[in-house]
């Protein structure tokens, strides 16, 4: 007795997206970019957020976007920001690297401010929308530093793991209104803050950019290989499409086989 196979679904290049609303924090370069790329591509209309002006406007204009200049480390200027968005991806973050025993408070809390605090401002903001349509994707760009630790970049690391916590608690209380909360935590990008690291690192050091990324940042990746701000935007959009809609409360490792070794 034989049973007949079921016919696979035609293949998508991707979730249809129109009609949704999306808002991308950090979108005016790197990740953010191409998030916000992505997700018009796929037919959100996206809401560009940015602390740089120049760089909101023109991705704006590049994807048929709406720019918001955005300071996230100051909470008033999160309440001017759109609560009817279906998907928020919490992308902004900034870098400083030094021993713990010498690094400034002030950027410590600056850094905690802009990577855990203003996420947890915007899905207070717009998660009544999503619970309220019935479905909602909130998208957070943790790190592999989200899951393990590297010297000199206490406040990263402290601000990835507190946004993995916080978005699996969006995850749990989401579920029951059709909103999922879920990490992508990719390894190092090619982005300007990895390639200021570079050149900071390459100087501090005497060695060259190619030293810093293969015996640095790269020898704990046995793809040794800078990801691509694509790579990371491909895993969001997959995110919210019907193919992901039983991933929640997860943290998605896109970092070239760091977490398996």
């Amino acid at each position: 007795m034989t049973s007949e196979l079921p016919t696979p679904p035609p293949h998508t290049a991707g979730p249809d997206l129109r009609g949704r609303t999306a808002l991308v924090t950090g979108a005016g370069s790197g990740i953010g970019r191409a998030c916000a790329a992505h997700l018009a591509r796929a037919g959100a209309t996206v809401h560009v957020v940015d602390v740089d002006a120049g760089s909101a406007t023109a991705v704006a204009q590049a994807i048929g976007g709406l720019p918001h200049i955005a300071d996230l480390a100051d909470p008033a200027a999160l309440d001017t920001l759109p609560a009817a968005v279906d998907i928020l991806v919490n992308n902004a973050g900034l870098q400083h690297v030094a021993p713990l025993t010498a690094f400034p408070p002030e950027r410590f809390a600056l850094i905690q401010q802009v990577m855990v605090t203003a996420p947890f401002l915007l899905m207070r903001r717009t998660l009544p929308h999503m619970y309220a349509s019935g479905w909602g994707r909130v998208i957070n760009i943790s790190s592999v530093h989200g899951r393990r630790a590297s010297a000199f970049k206490c406040a990263y690391v402290a601000a990835k793991h507190a946004l993995e916590g916080l978005s699996k608690v969006a995850a749990v209380e989401g579920a029951p209104h059709g909103v999922t909360s879920n990490c992508v935590s990719p390894g190092y990008v090619r982005t300007p803050l990895v390639e200021d690291q570079v050149r900071a690192q390459a100087a501090a050091h005497g060695i060259t950019a190619d030293a810093v990324l293969d015996d640095v940042l790269l020898a704990r990746s046995p793809l040794g290989r800078l990801l691509e701000p694509d790579e990371v935007a491909a895993a969001v959009v997959w995110l919210c499409g019907p193919a992901a809609g039983g991933i929640n409360g997860a943290s998605i490792a896109l970092d070239g086989g760091w977490t398996a070794t």
